[in-house]
């Protein structure tokens, strides 16, 4: 079995600096570039991943290939997927010789996701495309059955947050109507070049059997309506959907739900109900 590779074979600060400097790379802030320099954060990404010899990864965000590096040190086959073509020739020289590795430059948000053959995600993800991207690949991507990423630590809260939590929200009900999230563990912004003004987290999400009852096309547009105001109550936000504040008012009812109720009270159960009462 294959091992995750040793501190010296991992890239650190200095490497990644040095291959910056010799393929005249800088950071770009526009798109939210911030590369992982710690190798413990790497193996414990990789670690929390449950990556196995018979795993076949989608990497999104690849960067500098530090990440990379670890993950076809464990998996049978790595599509390393990045954005930013300036970075795709540190990617070969960081990767050159290894076989299970393939290096694609593209936009992670406009890829063919069904054609990939993979099943497992990793991905150190920028903030502002990581809840969109996560809930494109739960609802493009059934054959991903596990979806691994660091991200803004707000970002990730909401992510895996309940009913009733301060975080909860759109991505929650969404991710929750795919799998099961959770933050499994925070990484501090030292572990970034350039380092971010704010933490991480590692959040996992496991695929479950989705309810036939789920149809996004119905359910999601509901639940973008709900949060619309976070401060107005469910009759207000669904009044415009439901054709006015009175029949709001009579589906949320035919649905069990208070009309005073507000949408961070509410499950994906209740917004499935209100979908259903709607038609």
């Amino acid at each position: 079995m294959t091992t995750t590779p040793a501190a010296s074979e991992l890239l650190g600060a200095r490497r990644i600096t040095e291959l910056f400097r010799r393929h005249g790379v800088r950071p770009k802030k526009s798109l939210g570039q911030n590369f992982v320099i710690d190798p413990n954060t790497i193996r414990k990404v990789v670690a929390v991943a449950g990556i196995a010899p018979s795993d076949d990864v989608l990497e999104i965000g690849a960067g500098a290939g530090s990440l990379t590096l670890g993950l076809a040190a464990r998996a049978r086959n790595v599509v390393a997927w990045e954005f930013d073509r300036a970075l795709i020739p540190v990617l070969n020289d960081v990767l050159a010789g290894l076989d299970n590795v393939k290096v694609i430059a593209g936009d992670a948000l406009r890829m063919d996701l069904a054609e990939l053959s993979v099943d497992k995600l990793v991905g150190n993800l920028p903030y502002n495309i990581a809840a969109t991207l996560v809930i494109r690949v739960l609802s493009q991507a059934p054959q991903i059955a596990s979806l691994t990423v660091m991200t803004q630590l707000e970002v990730g809260r909401r992510l895996a947050a309940a009913p009733g939590d301060e975080d909860y929200g759109v991505s929650s009900v969404m991710v929750s109507a795919f799998g099961t999230a959770r933050v499994a563990a925070r990484v501090s912004r030292k572990a970034f070049f350039p380092e971010p003004n704010v933490d991480s987290v590692i959040v996992t999400i496991d695929r479950h059997e989705r309810s036939d009852r789920v149809d996004p096309q119905e359910v999601f547009p509901v639940i973008k309506a709900a949060f619309a105001q976070r401060r107005k109550t469910l009759r207000n936000n669904l009044a415009e959907m439901a054709g006015s504040p009175r029949r709001a008012e009579d589906v949320l009812v035919a649905a069990g739900i208070d009309p005073s109720t507000r949408a961070e009270q509410v499950d994906l159960e209740g917004f499935i109900r209100i979908a259903e009462a709607l038609q």
